[in-house]
C-alpha cells in the first residue's frame, strides 16, 4: 500500500513537472529613466500605454532601488548579483573583477540560452559576460539615432528549442535626447520635479527627454508584440526595468531617490497576479538569483542578492529590510563619495567628504555659460529658492536624513532634528555594518584607477 502511495506521488510530481516547463525570460531595460514619469507610476506628463499594459498584466514594484545610480555599475549588479564594491565596477565604466561569474553562467548551467541585444558596453570582459549578442537594437547609448527592428528578436525566439533568457537593452531615454517627437509635449504645461529650478530652457529640454520615453514605450510594445506572435508569451517571465534616474542634477550620479529609485514590472501569466503591486524592497542584485530560483536552480552561494520569488508568487509581502547605496564620483567629476541606506519610509545619506563641493562634469560644466545649470546659478544669486535648490546639489552636510513618505523629493533634511537622532543612529549602524561586510573603504575608493585592457 505504501509503495503504491509513493508511486502515485511520483507520477503526480512528474505530471506537474511536465506541465510546468522552465519559463523563458525576457528582460526589457531602459537607460536613465525617470520612472516617476511613467503613467503607471503616477506620471502626468506622458501616457506610456505599452508599459502600462505590462503593469495591468503583472506585478508592479514600488520600492526597487539601484545600489549605484549609474549605468555600468547597475548592470553589473543585475548580471552578477553582487553590490558594486564586490563586483569591482564601483565607478562608471570601471570593469568588474576578472574572476566573477554572471547570469550567463548561472542560467546557462540550467540549460538556458542567454542573449542580449542593444546597449552592451557593460558586457566586458567577455569571459565574465559571455552573452550571445544579437542584432536589432542600437548598442551605443550616446548614438543620435535609435533605429531598431524586432526581426532579430523574432528569429531568435522562434529558433530556440531550449529555454532562453533574453535581455533587450534600450538606449532610451539616455542623452543626447535626439530621437522622438518633442512637439508632442507643451513645455508650459509640463509638471517639473520640485527639485528643479523652473526655467523655459529646462522645460524645452524636458520635452526632448519625454520624447525618448515615448520611443522607449514604443520599443516595449514591439517586443511584446513579437513575443505574443511567437506563441511563447504564456510561458515567459517578462521583466521591465527602469535602470536609474535621468541625467539631470540631483538624479543620476547621486543617491537621492530621483537617481536611485527605479521601476520594475513582472509579468508571468498564471503565476503572478495581474494588476497587482508591492512595496517589498528589492535591489538589482536580487534579480539574477530570482531568475535562477524561477528556473529551478539552487541559491547561488557567495552573492549579495537574494530571490524575491515568494513576493512574485504572493507568498510574502517583504523581501529586504534595507536598500543600500554607493556613489563614487570619478570619472564623472572630482571625488565626491556618498553612501546611503533606506527603508520604505526613511533614508540616510552619508556624504563622506562634505568639505568639498559636488560636481558632475557634464551638465554642471561652468565653461558652458549658456547651459541650464549656468542659468540656475545665475538665478540663485538673487532668488532664495533657486539658491536652496542649487546648494542642495553642490554643498552638502555630512549627513542627510529624509522622511520619504512625507518628503518624496528629499527637500527637507531632518538630520539636525533632535527627535530623529535615535532613529538615525540605527541607520548609521546598519550602514557601517554593510560597508564593513562589503569591505568598502569609503572615500578611499573614489580615486583614479589604472585602466586595464577589457
Amino acid at each position: 500500500m505504501r509503495l503504491f502511495f509513493l508511486l502515485a506521488c511520483f507520477l503526480a510530481a512528474t505530471r506537474v513537472s511536465a506541465q510546468r516547463p522552465q519559463p523563458n525570460v525576457v528582460v526589457i531595460m531602459a537607460d536613465d529613466l525617470d520612472s516617476r514619469q511613467l503613467s503607471c507610476y503616477g506620471g502626468k506628463n506622458i501616457r506610456t500605454p505599452n508599459i502600462d499594459a505590462l503593469a495591468s498584466q503583472g506585478l508592479k514594484f514600488n520600492q526597487i532601488v539601484a545600489s549605484e545610480a549609474m549605468c555600468v555599475p547597475t548592470r553589473a549588479s543585475l548580471f552578477t548579483g553582487l553590490y558594486p564594491a564586490r563586483h569591482g565596477s564601483f565607478q562608471n565604466h570601471k570593469p568588474v573583477y576578472n574572476n566573477l561569474k554572471s547570469i550567463c553562467h548561472y542560467m546557462g548551467d540550467l540549460g538556458y540560452d542567454v542573449a542580449l541585444t542593444g546597449k552592451d558596453h557593460s558586457t566586458k570582459p567577455r569571459h565574465v559576460f559571455p552573452f550571445r549578442i544579437i542584432g536589432g537594437f542600437e548598442p551605443n547609448c550616446v548614438a543620435e539615432t535609435d533605429d531598431y527592428s524586432a526581426d532579430s528578436l523574432k528569429n531568435y525566439i522562434s529558433g530556440q528549442s531550449k529555454p532562453f533568457c533574453l535581455f533587450v537593452m534600450s538606449i532610451n531615454p539616455h542623452t543626447p535626447w535626439t530621437v522622438g517627437d518633442p512637439s508632442e509635449f507643451d513645455p508650459d504645461k509640463l509638471i517639473l520635479p520640485p527639485h528643479w529650478v523652473d526655467t523655459k530652457q529646462i522645460r524645452k529640454l524636458f520635452t526632448r527627454y519625454l520624447a525618448e520615453i515615448r520611443r522607449l514605450d514604443d520599443q516595449v510594445g514591439a517586443v511584446m508584440k513579437t513575443l505574443k506572435e511567437s506563441g511563447k508569451d504564456k510561458n515567459t517571465v517578462v521583466i521591465f526595468l527602469g535602470e536609474q534616474g535621468a541625467q539631470f542634477p540631483g538624479a543620476k550620479w547621486n543617491l537621492y531617490d530621483a537617481g536611485q529609485k527605479s521601476s520594475m514590472i513582472v509579468r508571468w501569466p498564471e503565476n503572478v497576479r495581474a494588476a497587482s503591486e508591492t512595496d517589498a524592497i528589492v535591489q538589482y542584485e536580487d534579480i539574477m538569483p530570482t531568475l535562477v530560483d524561477l528556473a529551478g536552480g539552487k541559491p547561488v552561494a557567495g552573492i549579495d542578492g537574494k530571490s524575491f520569488a515568494p513576493v512574485l508568487k504572493g507568498e510574502a509581502k517583504t523581501a529586504r529590510t534595507y536598500a543600500f547605496g554607493i556613489h563614487n564620483n570619478i570619472p564623472e567629476g572630482p571625488p565626491y563619495p556618498m553612501r546611503s541606506i533606506r527603508t520604505t519610509q526613511y533614508k540616510l545619506i552619508w556624504n563622506l567628504t562634505p568639505e568639498k563641493k559636488n560636481h558632475i562634469k557634464y551638465m554642471m560644466n561652468p565653461k558652458n555659460t549658456d547651459s541650464y545649470w549656468s542659468h540656475w546659478n545665475q538665478l540663485a544669486v538673487n532668488d532664495a529658492h533657486a539658491k536652496t535648490l542649487v546648494r542642495r546639489i553642490t554643498n552638502r552636510p555630512e549627513f542627510e536624513f529624509y522622511d520619504l513618505k512625507n518628503d518624496p523629493y528629499e527637500l527637507h533634511n531632518l538630520a539636525a532634528d533632535p527627535a530623529r537622532q535615535h532613529l538615525m543612529a540605527t541607520y548609521k549602524t546598519a550602514l557601517r555594518h554593510w560597508m564593513d561586510q562589503q569591505q568598502d573603504k569609503g572615500a578611499a575608493l573614489d580615486i583614479v584607477y589604472e585602466k586595464k585592457a577589457r
